[in-house]
């Protein structure tokens, strides 16, 4: 752009940046601060309550499964804060993870206890329905992305295999045999909670009106591409990012932990949903700390 452009278009460049600190100051419509309107997020009162009912939707044209699993990691270290998308999603080889199960291996308890603080995060992406959301009630009736935590998974596989004789198996992502899911959030000594959610009887979606049915299902989104590439850097930009953000000069060996007590990092803050970016106060607290743990002393027991 010239300098006669420039002052020609001041006007409007005016316009333009109005526009954008509009865009800034004004919560996104479904709860969402992360830029992506393919995703939905319930929204919470004050007190850190809210209510919604969803409907979870089958695997879109051409996929099989209804959800996919990301892991991520998000810490805070010396240098900043450390949220990425872990490379073990792809079954790859990721640098948190390689230096967590060198804390787990050192066999000091200190440096499991920063394993644990920086351990990977699950998360399952589905697609939904939005039934009800008084919050943003312009989201009714339209479909999302939905990101969730193992506890909602668990309420997933739960009415897909009931524990009591009694209890039928629903599958909830059936369009005709499912059912809605009432999504009950609490704040909980400082976590979003979603203890008290539950699914409603079975029911067809939209009485079974087929041509209704078929229009949902094509608006779904993919759930594989969520795990293209594109969404994961690099191990060398992953690793120099946790050299940063943990302060590590040089990659330290295992052998050193256990002959140098006094030279094991310094524990990092334990990062809990609260203190989360806005982008993942909405996952609740058990977000798979079994299969983390399990995962370093695997990684630990081929070392």
């Amino acid at each position: 752009m010239s300098f006669t452009q420039l002052k020609k278009s001041r006007k409007s460049n005016l316009d333009k940046l109005t526009t954008e600190i509009e865009k800034i100051n004004t919560p996104a419509k479904n709860g969402n601060q992360n830029g992506d309107s393919r995703i939905w997020k319930p929204v919470v009162d004050k007190a850190g309550n809210g209510y919604a009912v969803i409907r979870f939707l089958p695997a879109p044209e051409g996929e099989d499964i209804p959800w996919v699993r990301i892991w991520d990691h998000g810490f805070q270290g010396p240098g900043g804060w450390y949220i990425e998308n872990s490379l073990t999603t792809l079954n790859k080889k990721d640098p948190v993870s390689e230096y967590n199960s060198k804390l787990w291996n050192s066999g000091i308890e200190a440096n499991k206890e920063i394993a644990r603080r920086q351990k990977r995060r699950l998360s399952y992406y589905s697609n939904i329905l939005v039934v009800s959301d008084s919050a943003n009630p312009e989201n009714e009736g339209k479909v999302f992305l939905y990101k969730y935590g193992k506890k909602i998974h668990d309420k997933v596989k739960d009415a897909m295999n009931p524990e009591f004789d009694d209890e039928t198996p629903v599958n909830p992502f059936d369009l005709w045999e499912g059912a809605n899911f009432k999504l009950k959030m609490r704040n909980v000594e400082g976590f979003r909670n979603y203890d008290k959610s539950e699914f409603e009887s079975t029911s067809a979606l939209f009485d079974g009106d087929d041509e209704k049915l078929e229009s949902t299902w094509k608006q779904e989104f993919s759930l594989q591409e969520l795990l293209d590439a594109k969404h994961f850097k690099a191990y060398d930009q992953l690793k120099s990012r946790l050299d940063r953000v943990l302060g590590l000069e040089a990659e330290v060996s295992g052998s050193s932990f256990a002959e140098e007590k006094e030279s094991a990092p310094t524990p990092m803050r334990s990062v809990e949903a609260r203190s989360l970016p806005t982008a993942e106060a909405n996952l609740d607290n058990d977000d798979g700390d079994d299969d983390s743990l399990s995962y370093f002393s695997k990684l630990a027991e081929e070392a």
